[in-house]
């Protein structure tokens, strides 16, 4: 039987390419290729495709060949440049290791719907709503979701500090990981943190400190059919979950471990996995998703955000949560190209 053709796009223009290049590396490694034929299109920093072997160490510097995917449905693949001439490298389907701003946003999605090649992960509408975390609390409050109480400051908008129960997170509404994220205690120190949040993006939301444990749900599957990994809880000995901050992350964390599975009550653990599903359900995700949210005291599950491409370095929780759930990874790539492919509708 012939190998499926899957493009693995990796790297990106976010402030998280490094982490999609370990993504992309740790998935290259568990990639079963008796069933998959990889095509690896790396994108630097800068925003330039590259067809490389790899997300090596070193495959922004080895040999490469400029490449992109054709828009053209005719083409259903990859445009490669050689010698002055393009030739096509028709694909079965795309896995988009990307993170962030354009990998999660809806951006990579809309090339590969014009493109007409299947792809894992969520479509375009759900990309876009996931990553602005603003829009992201409305849909999810509508659906009677419990959310943190919450101000959205646009570009060049002020707030009165008057407004905000302190203490708050002053965010990023659109980036990932806690890349511009400021703990802010008083409101002297409002201006400043804004100021942190709008060098990745130009909308900035105030958000109340929910008090409670914060606990993680990997989800797999699409609509009303969805497997949930183990339940996770980050232990925190000091400040905030700065996932993706540290010099040497697969040393771990200065200030947190992530526990899988969590320490909580069974009920609660139901509660959160039912909880999970309705938010992803709600945001219209599909193929996969991380769900983070907060467990308060008196039990009740307050919604963080979500995550349509989560890491899958060897140290990210979403792979460790499936892991832990009897899904391997070499297994749950399987499963996600699987509910990527023709006669799944989306």
């Amino acid at each position: 039987m012939a190998r499926l053709k899957v493009g693995i796009i990796f790297g990106g223009c976010s402030e998280e390419h490094p982490v999609s290049v370990k993504s992309a590396r740790e998935v290259a490694q568990n990639l079963d290729v008796e069933k998959y034929e990889p095509f690896f299109v790396g994108i630097t920093q800068g925003g330039d495709w590259r067809l490389c072997n790899g997300p090596d160490t070193d495959w922004e510097k080895g040999d490469h060949r400029p490449a992109v995917l054709s828009p053209d449905r005719g083409v259903r693949g990859l445009l490669v440049l050689d010698q002055g001439r393009y030739e096509t490298i028709t694909l079965d389907v795309v896995l988009p290791v990307l993170h962030g701003t354009l990998g999660e946003d809806g951006a990579i999605q809309g090339l590969l719907e014009l493109s007409g090649i299947p792809y894992v992960g969520c479509d375009i509408q759900s990309s876009a709503l996931c990553m602005d975390k603003s829009l992201a609390y409305l849909v999810a409050s509508s659906a009677g979701i419990r959310t943190p109480n919450h101000w959205t400051v646009t570009a060049g908008e002020h707030i009165d500090p008057d407004r905000v129960t302190w203490p708050v997170f002053v965010k990023p509404a659109r980036s990932g990981s806690s890349f511009g994220v400021t703990k802010v205690s008083r409101r002297e120190e409002l201006s400043s943190a804004l100021e942190t949040a709008r060098q990745y993006d130009s909308k900035v939301l105030i958000e109340e400190v929910v008090v409670g444990s914060e606990i993680g749900c990997a989800i797999l599957g699409n609509e009303r059919d969805l497997i949930t990994g183990q339940v996770d809880h980050i232990a925190l000995s000091q400040g905030f979950f700065r996932i993706h901050q540290e010099d040497q992350p697969e040393s771990g964390s200065d200030n947190s471990v992530a526990i899988v599975p969590a320490d909580i009550p069974e009920e609660s653990r139901s509660l959160v996995t039912e909880q999970a599903k309705a938010v992803y359900r709600a945001l219209g995700c599909r193929g996969l998703a991380r769900v983070d949210m907060f467990l308060k005291e008196d039990g009740e599950v307050v919604l963080n955000e979500v995550n349509t491409f989560p890491g899958m370095t060897s140290y990210s929780r979403y792979p460790r949560m499936m892991a832990a759930a009897d899904l391997p990874l070499t297994e749950l790539i399987d499963r996600l190209v699987s509910l990527a492919l023709p006669g799944e509708p989306r």
